[in-house]
């Protein structure tokens, strides 16, 4: 399979990588220390069409194929050195605008995707709870008819974009007899709604710049034209979500993975120890090439599964695989271009230890190692 990109790819590429290198990393060292989320620099992202790459221009998007919004993504995580912003942004496109632009009703779309696509408003999805996090079945979520409406109560928790959400996908349960399958249903709620909360904003290890909360549903009140899809769709709308998730998302953390080779190889180049520069030492040469290999597996996992987005019955396998291994080979890199760069690799100002930070927590969110294996042998009959 070819994944040789054209032309329009090749400019994509190169005028996100331009813009991000220009615009998005200035103070970045500050802000991470800060934990600041810049709704200035996300509405910038906005200007030039991050957050409605898939989405039609009808609706205000760039009506981009799977595979470019993947190439786009990548060159976002390339040239972008605030690892938060990045999965802000991301976890903003493909878990809340990719299912309302996919399952929304007309009216929806009209009222939510301009906002969304331009930097105006900020989306989440809301899925995981304080005791449900890799188990979706256990969701105690609910979302019970109340006339034209329903009333939600629960509470979400690790909400990736919570506190600063002016629009969140909610899955409740509304058929607590039927489950997951058929009893779950997806709702939007705007943040002015009442009976809403942001109740934690939560302090991590990495992506500090990525604002992570608990959210509270007390009586929320919506009317049925709040409900994504259709009542008890809510199961197939986040598998949907996932799926786009689990490939461009890692799509954008295969960008970084090929910013730690660049910056390993020019400083085993011109670091030299014992009278000749590292990289002429097999112990430091031999990690940089399995950098290397790793990469492009990672890059060919990726762009296949991309390939198979809404196309066949089996890309949640795919998505999987291609999130499993990106994932591992971010964290093992990020480990190994510190270890290349020795002392200095440990310092903050160098940026690499910050890289490391905002890598681990790559195997976990999106849905754990333990979980992409578990689907993956779940494919193949285990």
């Amino acid at each position: 399979m070819d994944f040789t990109l054209s032309k329009d790819q090749l400019a994509l590429r190169d005028n996100i990588v331009r813009f991000a290198r220009e615009v998005l990393n200035k103070d970045i060292v500050e802000r991470d220390r800060a934990q600041e989320f810049s709704r200035d620099l996300w509405k910038r992202c906005g200007e030039i069409g991050i957050q409605g790459l898939p989405v039609s221009e009808e609706y205000g998007g760039s009506g981009l194929d799977p595979v470019s919004c993947a190439v786009a993504l990548e060159a976002l995580g390339y040239g972008c050195h605030d690892g938060g912003l990045v999965f802000s942004l991301c976890a903003h496109l493909l878990s809340c605008v990719v299912p309302l632009f996919e399952f929304g009703t007309d009216a929806q779309k009209r009222r939510y995707l301009p906002g969304l696509c331009d930097g105006t408003l900020v989306g989440v999805h809301a899925m995981s709870e304080p005791g449900s996090g890799s188990d979706a079945f256990a969701l105690k979520t609910r979302a019970e008819p109340d006339g034209p409406g329903y009333r939600i109560n629960g509470t979400k928790t690790f909400i990736s974009n919570g506190p600063v959400a002016d629009l969140v996908i909610v899955f409740a349960l509304t058929d607590a007899k039927k489950g997951y399958y058929g009893g779950v249903t997806a709702f939007l709620v705007e943040r002015t709604t009442s009976g809403f909360q942001v109740t934690q904003r939560f302090e991590k290890m990495g992506l500090r710049t990525s604002p992570l909360g608990e959210l509270s549903f007390e009586n929320v009140y919506v009317a049925n034209d709040a409900v994504l899809g259709a009542v008890g769709a809510g199961s197939g709308i986040f598998t949907h979500a996932m799926d786009w998730e689990r490939t461009c998302l890692f799509a954008a953390h295969i960008g970084t993975i090929e910013r730690l080779v660049e910056r390993s190889i020019a400083h085993a180049r011109t670091r030299s120890q014992f009278g000749q520069p590292i990289g002429k030492f097999q112990a430091i040469s031999h990690r940089i090439v399995d950098m290397k290999v790793a990469l492009e597996a990672a890059r060919l996992l990726t762009y296949r599964a991309a390939s198979r987005l809404g196309r066949t019955r089996t890309v949640s396998m795919d998505a999987a695989m291609a999130k499993l291994f990106v994932s591992e080979a971010l964290v093992k890199t990020a480990v190994d271009t510190i270890q290349i760069h020795g002392g200095y690799g440990y310092m903050t100002e160098t940026e690499v230890e910050r890289a490391l930070r905002d890598a681990v927590g790559s195997t976990i969110y999106s849905g754990t190692s333990e979980m992409q294996r578990n689907i993956i042998a779940r494919w193949l009959g285990l």
